[in-house]
């Protein structure tokens, strides 16, 4: 049983070091190319620094197993338990920031409008706050998002069915009343916005700026970010059950081989 045990540990951990050096060697390369774009670069740090905890965690844990010391092993499972419970912490934290808000349909316009009060405090401060809102907004001038949207008529975009992005970031608010010319590009009523809206005024048809400034675009995003970070709930909950899963058997495989597979110490007494 502790042979089986310190196997499967080694091989999960041989998985881990393999998939932490890729994410490492990704965040090195985005870091020396000049050409990368800020949109790209946004990953550099979180990438590194997810590469580097996977890398030291899978390296105690190949020690311990291969090299049988039961320092290291106790050392690979205090840093495991302290993963479960930030994988528990992280999970309740997405499924509260994401709980709160509700976006009413238009009929007939295929799109819905939101409002930044519809999300919880902690998205608006610190996802659009201006320095965060400016990589967003050069992440989505850069991909051209918004040129991808469909043209033809305005009957045939209203039919569409937008994205949360598409609809609040390349195009005005609908309550706007601009005339359409073609999905990024629209005209300004002679007597001004339908309504004193401020984002009625900062659209612009500038294909870098359109609406990417505007409160809609923001809140569209926030929008888009919970259903993401829903999704990741989900992604965390089957991690934290493979980190569970890992826990036990090298739990099992230290307590099966106390009696003399492991190393007492550093210098080899068993």
């Amino acid at each position: 049983m502790a042979r089986a045990s310190n196997i499967i540990i080694t091989i999960l951990n041989l998985i881990t070091l393999a998939v932490a050096l890729l994410a490492i060697g990704y965040s090195v390369w985005l870091q020396i190319q000049h050409g990368s774009s800020l949109c790209q670069k946004v990953l550099q740090r979180p990438l590194l620094f997810v590469g580097l905890a996977l890398f030291v965690v899978s390296f105690l844990g190949l020690i311990g197993s291969c090299c049988r010391l039961s320092f290291f092993m106790w050392i690979y499972l205090a840093v495991l338990f302290f993963m479960i419970l930030g994988l528990i912490c992280f999970t309740i934290f997405t499924i509260i920031v994401t709980n709160k808000g509700v976006g009413k349909v238009l009929s007939n316009k295929g799109v819905n409008d939101h409002r930044l009060g519809d999300y919880s405090g902690w998205l608006q401060k610190y996802v659009v706050n201006a320095e965060n809102w400016d990589e967003i907004k050069s992440c989505l001038v850069d991909v051209h998002f918004c040129q991808h949207i469909a043209g033809g008529k305005a009957p045939e975009f209203y039919q569409q069915s937008l994205s949360p992005i598409e609809s609040g970031c390349c195009k005005p608010p609908t309550y706007c009343g601009f005339e359409f010319q073609n999905a990024t590009f629209w005209i300004m009523p002679k007597t001004g916005p339908a309504v004193p809206d401020s984002d009625c005024k900062t659209w612009s048809n500038d294909q870098t700026q359109l609406c990417f400034n505007c409160q809609s675009c923001k809140t569209q995003f926030l929008e888009n970010i919970k259903k993401e970070w829903k999704t990741l709930a989900i992604i965390n909950t089957c991690i934290l059950v493979l980190v569970i899963i890992v826990y036990s058997v090298s739990c099992c495989a230290l307590r099966n081989s106390r009696t003399g597979g492991y190393a007492k110490h550093r210098g080899g007494y068993r």
